[in-house]
This record gives structure tokens, sequence and C-alpha cells, in this order.
């Protein structure tokens, strides 16, 4: 178990941690600018990128509960410097590889296993370790903010990167920028030194079947796969699906995503705040909800640049915050020692959804030339969603009540 010289503050945590979050999301958010030069220039289908974008999510889902092991045994620092420099490789690798099998792979392999270890599941635990519990629903809160801060930033940085440079030097400059960032910002996140409680000790095996066996927590793991298959599924694919559709501006697409990216700034924060004062689970089904109506609403309106904008805010605060009240759930019923797996097991639930999503999208557009079945499995899963959350039980375990 890693020993620290001495505990970080909430403050230079949080702001270390939201460095991390908003480069590693921001990147990721705008893989789907990249399907269209990427397929021209190989002279692939929309299913090749799309496969590799769904191997990327996959993968770092399969990867998630053992980064979290490994932040929680050894340390976020070195989780962080590993999945820093693996995410950068996986840039280089898309950049120059041309072979559909081997790009499909490398970015799955590499992509993924970065995003694993600097995203959400490998800094939730020093996060929940660090923060007070009366104020670590809003500390995760601060987190997913920043991540989303990443995303209305790195947008437009993407997209102007591909027209004045082309997208595979963006790819170098982006792959650079990780490591230039990310390396600094890890060796501000040394974990505070263990204390070791008196009685026996719950082992990484135990917290695993502990919470797999726990009903909560499975309702949990159901509701996040829907919030991986809606939100990714959208990323990537929104930029086709308006050009299919005639809107042929890309600025449009990068404005979407922007303003994706910026209200969920917003949606993020505040759902940590209220979970802090809310039953999250009834939060965490407004939330559902809310996406399935949303969505309806967008396919029956006159398709133009403001309902694209509208939607795109809409569905920005309601993006990425179930973040905060599902590691607000799972910290509150477990405890924090085991945070990290704990919460990479969940997100390995969110990204066989997201695996799901984008590949599905790509695979019936290729079947059936249009997105209409993918978004109508998106509102139907968005209810489904709604419902499974309202029964979880979010008191604590009868074992950390008599710690």
């Amino acid at each position: 178990m890693f020993v620290a010289d001495r505990t970080p503050s909430l403050k230079t945590v949080l702001l270390a941690t939201g460095v991390v979050l908003t480069l590693a999301m921001g990147v990721r958010h705008g893989f789907g600018f990249w399907m269209q030069p990427i397929s021209q220039a190989n002279g692939w289908t929309r299913e090749t990128y799309s496969l590799a974008q769904a191997m990327q999510n996959l993968m770092w889902g399969a990867f998630g509960p053992f980064a979290g092991m490994a932040a929680d045994r050894f340390g976020t620092m070195r989780v962080v410097l590993v999945g820093a420099i693996s995410y950068a490789a996986g840039l280089f690798w898309m950049a120059l590889v041309t072979d559909p099998t081997m790009f499909v792979l490398g970015t799955g392999l590499f992509v993924g296993f970065g995003l694993a270890c600097t995203a959400f599941g490998a800094v939730s635990g020093i996060i929940g370790r660090v923060a007070p519990p009366e104020k670590r629903s809003w500390a995760f809160g601060i987190s997913g903010a920043a991540s989303s801060f990443g995303q209305f930033m790195m947008m437009p940085v993407e997209q102007q990167l591909i027209s004045a440079v082309g997208w595979q030097n963006a790819f170098y400059i982006l792959g650079g920028l990780l490591v230039l960032l990310m390396v600094p910002m890890a060796f501000h996140l040394r974990e505070p030194a263990v204390e070791h409680a008196h009685g026996p000790q719950q082992s990484i095996r135990e917290a695993a079947g502990e919470a797999l066996g726990n009903r909560s927590f499975l309702l949990l793991l159901a509701g996040y796969f829907v919030c991986g298959f809606q939100v990714v599924f959208i990323g990537v694919h929104l930029p086709a699906y308006l050009r299919d559709k005639g809107i042929a501006n890309p600025n449009v697409a990068v404005l979407a995503l922007a303003l994706i990216g910026l209200f969920n700034i917003f949606g993020s924060y505040y759902a940590g705040k209220l979970g802090g004062r809310l039953p999250k689970r009834y939060l965490l089904s407004t939330i559902y909800f809310s996406r399935a109506v949303v969505i309806s609403l967008f396919l029956l309106a006159p398709l133009m640049p403001l309902s694209v904008y509208l939607f795109a805010a809409a569905m920005g605060v309601l993006w990425l915050s179930t973040v905060p009240l599902t590691n607000g759930i799972i910290a509150g019923v477990f405890g924090v020692k085991h945070m990290s797996m704990l919460a990479g097991i969940v997100f390995f639930s969110h990204q066989m959804g997201s695996f799901l999503g984008v590949w599905l999208g790509g695979y019936l557009y290729a079947a059936q030339g249009n997105y209409d079945v993918v978004w109508g499995i998106a509102i139907a899963l968005g209810v489904m969603a709604g419902l499974v959350n309202l029964p979880i039980n979010e008191r604590p375990l009868a074992r950390l009540k008599a710690a």
C-alpha cells in the first residue's frame, strides 16, 4: 500500500485532477471530428472508425477497475503518469496506422488504457479520500465540471487544428500537449498517508464481491450503461447526423458540442451540490427521464441550427451530471477505501453502453443509411434508466455504521 510524504489539500487535488480531466475528456469528446477525414483518407466506411471508437470505449471500461485498484493501492500519481503516456501514444497511433484492423486494436488499447488511468474512475478515489464527507458530493461535482470545461474549450481547438495543420498533425500536437500538461499535474496527486483501522481489513476481492452482491450497486450499473450509450452515440455521431440532414456548415456541430461542454459545467456542479442535500437516486432518475424527453423533442422539432443549439444546451445540463451523483452514492454506501476500483467497475458498465452506442450507430447507418433506430433506442433506454434508479438504497452498509 502506498504511503505519501504529505497529504495534499482538497484545493490542490481539485486543481490537479481538474487539469487532467479537462485534457482527458476534452480530447476524447472531439474524436467525432476525425471520422470523415480519416475515413476518406484511408478509404474506409464510417463503420471502421466507429468500431475503433467503440473498442476504445470498451477497453477504457475494461481497464477501469484495474486502474482503480492500482490508484487505491499505489497512488493516483503513478496511474496518471502511465495513463498520460499511453494516451499520447494512442493519438500518435491514430495518426500513423492505415491498416483498419491495427487501427481498431491500437486505438482501443492505447487510448482506452490512457483514459482509464486519467479519467473519472482513476481520480475519484483521491477526491473521495481527501474531501470531507459533507463536501464529497460537491467535490465530485467540481471534477465533473472540469471535464465539461475541457469539452467546451477543446471542441473549437480540435476543429481549428484539423483545419489549420491537417488531421494527422492535430493528433501529434494533442499528444504532446497531454504529456506536457498531465505529467506535472500528476505530481500534485500524491496520496494521503494510509491510516490503518483496527480490526479486519477488507481486501480488494471482498470489496468487489460485496458491491456486486448489492442490489443498489447493480442498479447503478444498469443506469450507467444507458448513460454511456447515449452520450457517446451523440458525441461521435452528431456531426455526421447533422451533415446528413443538410446542415453542412461544420461550425454548427462544433458549437453544438462546445455548448454541451459549457452547459455541463453547470449541470455537473449543481448536480454535485444538490446531491449533498437531496436523495441522489431521485436526481439520477430525473436526469435520465429528462434525457429521453429532450431527445424526443429534438427529433420532432424542425431541424435548424437554433434547434441544434437548444438540444445541445439541454443535453449539456444532463450530460455528465450523473457522475458526481453516482460516485457520491458509491462513496456513501461502500466507503472510500476502494473507491477508485468500485467507480471503475461501475464505469465499465458505462463503457459497455458506450461501445454499443457508438458501434451500433455506425453499423445501422451502414445498413440503413440513417440513425433513426439508434435514436429510438436511446429514448427507450433513458426511460428504463430513470425507472431502475428509483429503488436504489443510499444508506451506508452496516459495517460502515459500526465503524
